[in-house]
């Protein structure tokens, strides 16, 4: 699978290879986007590994615009090659529109049209695009029934409370578990259920909402997808803008459906807390463990709805285990500071070769910092050293007693170390710093060895790792 699989696809669709293809910042899934233009066209092309999420993705869509729906159209495709291309509906997201339009709580009024227009399309969604829809291209299930929660809720479990060092008891947390999500599935869920119904899957065309990213839909209960919107962690809407888009929702169900309000409202809170939950699953999973330190900011957010929802709600049924991790989240000062909801800052140390080409950022950050040691002595003209490494002593104590490679490593700490005060206020939790040299075995070496020793005396954890070495020892 690769970008020539695509190219190949547009100039079978359109008659002529793009102009251009220009890749698009990555999303929580292991799907690359593309945008592909030429002869006064745009289209997004995806490359998506897995074959049942894009058959999920391309026959919703199709049945979506089929009912009139706001969707991407599909130009083409080639399930073979696991590949696809759609409408390019722009860059502007819902949730990008409200933060370029708000002064803390103050929201401007064509964000909250615009939020009107999204909660009225939802029940068409759930309603009217629900006959007819082929479920059996559901992925991964065609219902979110009782073991789909109990995915979720373990997904918190082990990618949250886990990494967040979060203690609890393992069997009687799973008894809660069972007992709430049995509750949760006596709601009615004959509907379709977006499943990632929140403000980064809505685009803004023309002053519409267009709707993305329902791949993982399936049947399920309607209370899902609101509490997904309304509780959307960074947009933190304000709880008065929430309770009157819940009423216009609630009255444009109606209009379609006969809806038991008490019955409704009942379950709501419940369903927003599973939602909560199952976001902060991803949080940690690419926060913690992917060190991807967006995602780590909207911890604070997500504690926050949790306490709103617990403080104005009271579940009818016991979750001991439960209510006691609910509790420790709310008083965690912790991962309640914003920035500060993560691990230490780690630098990421690399030696490499410029004749084996420049290194790579593998965990998609960008920036960081590259240095040159071509310019300082070089221990490799010497027979002597030449079997040896920056890591042996001979040539430590060569470059050691060099004036020039003292000088640069000063300059070179001073650089990264005032970067790495800077995020780490920031709550950024990865620096890339690389050095190169002409074979990446001895200046690059030293130097790279000597600023972990640095950055380990001020206590910054740091990785550290020689890529020619490595390549050597394999």
């Amino acid at each position: 699978m690769s970008v020539s699989a695509l190219e190949q696809l547009y100039r079978s669709a359109f008659g002529r290879a793009p102009e251009a293809v220009e890749a698009l910042k990555a999303d929580g899934s292991a799907r690359r986007l593309f945008r592909m233009s030429g002869g006064g066209r745009s289209v997004i092309g995806a490359l998506g590994p897995d074959a049942a999420e894009n058959r999920a993705f391309l026959s919703f869509s199709r049945h979506f615009r089929s009912v009139g729906l706001n969707v991407p159209e599909v130009y083409a495709e080639d399930a073979g090659r696991n590949v696809y291309i759609e409408e390019d509906l722009g860059d502007t997201t819902l949730f990008q529109f409200l933060c370029a339009n708000r002064d803390g709580a103050d929201i401007a009024p064509q964000v909250v049209e615009l939020y009107r227009k999204v909660v009225r399309a939802l029940p068409r969604f759930q309603v009217d695009g629900a006959k007819g829809l082929d479920y059996s291209a559901c992925y991964p299930r065609a219902s979110f029934d009782k073991q789909s929660m109990l995915w979720d809720l373990n997904h918190f479990k082990y990618y949250f409370l886990r990494l967040a060092g979060v203690p609890f008891d393992e069997q009687a947390l799973e008894d809660d578990f069972q007992r709430f999500a049995g509750w949760l599935i006596e709601a009615p869920r004959d509907y379709f259920l977006y499943r990632d119904f929140q403000s980064r899957n809505v685009m803004v065309r023309d002053g519409e909402p267009w709707f993305i990213d329902y791949q993982g839909g399936r049947k399920g209960a309607l209370q899902y997808d609101i509490a997904s919107l309304l509780f959307d962690a960074k947009a933190d809407l304000p709880f008065e803008l929430r309770g009157r888009l819940l009423r216009e929702y609630l009255e444009a169900v109606a209009e379609r459906v006969p809806v038991d309000r008490a019955a409704f409202m009942e379950r709501l809170p419940g369903f927003v807390l599973v939602r909560i939950m199952q976001a902060m699953g991803t949080y940690g999973l690419r926060g913690f463990y992917e060190r991807k330190v967006h995602f780590l900011q909207s911890i604070p957010f997500a504690i926050r709805n949790l306490e709103r929802v617990l403080e104005s709600h009271e579940l009818p049924l016991e979750l001991p285990a439960l209510s006691a991790v609910w509790r420790s989240l709310i008083g965690s000062e912790h991962l309640r500071r914003p920035g500060t909801a993560s691990m230490a800052l780690t630098v990421r140390l690399q030696s490499f070769s410029y004749k084996a080409g420049m290194p790579v950022d593998d965990k998609g950050h960008g920036g960081g910092f590259v240095f040159d040691c071509r310019a300082l002595p070089n221990p490799g003209r010497d027979a002597a050293f030449a079997p040896l490494t920056g890591r042996d002593a001979a040539v430590a104590e060569f470059l050691g007693k060099s004036r020039e490679a003292a000088d640069f490593l000063d300059r070179a700490a001073a650089l990264v170390e005032s970067a790495v005060d800077n995020y780490r206020s920031r709550g950024f939790t990865d620096l890339f710093v690389a050095f190169g040299c002409t074979g990446g075995r001895h200046r690059s070496v030293y130097c790279a060895e000597r600023l972990a020793e640095r950055l380990r005396r001020r206590g910054v954890p740091v990785e550290l790792s020689h890529r020619e070495l490595g390549k050597a020892a394999a």
